[in-house]
């Protein structure tokens, strides 16, 4: 059952109850598997790292990790001990690299949007049809990140069964819908972003290959707000109210969008944090995740 939750604000709530069914694996009974090529794009091999429970007893829930950086930079590595907590609550996890935008000597994107799109969407088909291999619920896939990552979480969610921006990378024919999403500091509406934050038009203008009065369409179908239905599965997002690269207007404005069109989202704002958590606020903000999670993945009939 999906339920519709307003605003709340952290660190001044979140008495969690977390309620696991069992306790945590050990390390040693987690499987790591690394640098698994699960597609192509650019001509190149595009790979994932996977971390998953040595032993499972049915089918299991998985969380897509994608990482930060600007769309021009940042690593899979980051995700590293994410997806391994993961496994140890009993979920396959995977962290993913996509083609950064790799601007050349005139500041123009080489791969530019929608290649990252189309590569997010690709490990999620990867996924579903490696399912029986991994012994995993193609019905229950979250997708979560933060940054550039929480706006392609977020792009996966929204766009949902389309087939926009599905890319040739692999698996034709295979859905790339996830079930819940949790976005951590993501864009939304990048045409707003573009006048509201100066440290972050510059990348804007090299992932889309221009200023929005050059390239407004593409601004606009590069925004998750674009596409929010009734259909967008449950979301969480997790935004500081004090965040100078990615403005707290960007969440409140997702959240406006999600409530109108009747979709199931979980606004959290962490009050005082910026672009990026500080220690207590992101070991609740992770508990969040896992609860979160928990609820629309784990708890799914």
């Amino acid at each position: 059952m999906k339920r519709r939750m307003g605003l709340c604000v952290l660190p001044a709530i979140l008495t969690l109850t977390l309620g696991f069914a069992a306790a945590p694996l050990t390390a040693a009974e987690v499987v790591v598997e690394k640098d698994i090529v699960y597609g192509t794009g650019g001509g190149k091999d595009l790979k994932l790292d996977l971390a998953r429970p040595e032993q499972s007893h049915g089918l299991l829930p998985a969380i897509v990790y994608i990482h930060g950086g600007g769309w021009q930079g940042g690593s899979r590595d980051g995700y590293h001990k994410d997806i391994q907590e993961a496994a140890k609550r009993g979920y396959v996890a995977v962290t993913v690299s996509y083609r950064l935008t790799d601007p050349d000597e005139h500041g123009k994107a080489r791969q530019p949007f929608p290649a990252q799109v189309e590569d997010v969407k690709c490990a999620v088909r990867w996924l579903r049809a490696n399912a029986e291999k991994y012994h995993i619920d193609p019905n229950r896939i979250g997708a979560t990140g933060g940054s550039a990552g929480g706006h392609l979480s977020l792009m996966l969610g929204v766009l949902g069964d389309s087939q926009k921006f599905e890319g040739g990378g692999g698996h034709p024919g295979v859905s790339s819908r996830v079930q819940a999403v949790v976005n951590y500091f993501g864009p939304t509406d990048l045409t707003h972003l573009y006048s509201s934050s100066k440290r972050v038009a510059g990348i804007l203008d090299v992932l889309l290959n221009g200023s929005p009065e050059q390239v407004g369409a593409s601004y606009r179908e590069a925004s998750p707000v674009t596409y929010v239905s009734k259909d967008t599965p449950p979301t969480l997002t997790l935004h500081g109210t004090a965040d100078p690269i990615v403005p707290v207007d960007q969440a409140t404005e997702f959240d406006a969008a999600m409530k109108k069109a009747g979709a199931s989202h979980t606004l959290t704002l962490m009050e005082g944090e910026g672009h990026g958590f500080k220690k207590e606020a992101d070991r609740k903000a992770r508990e969040a995740t896992f609860k979160f999670f928990d609820e629309h993945l784990k708890n799914k009939s």
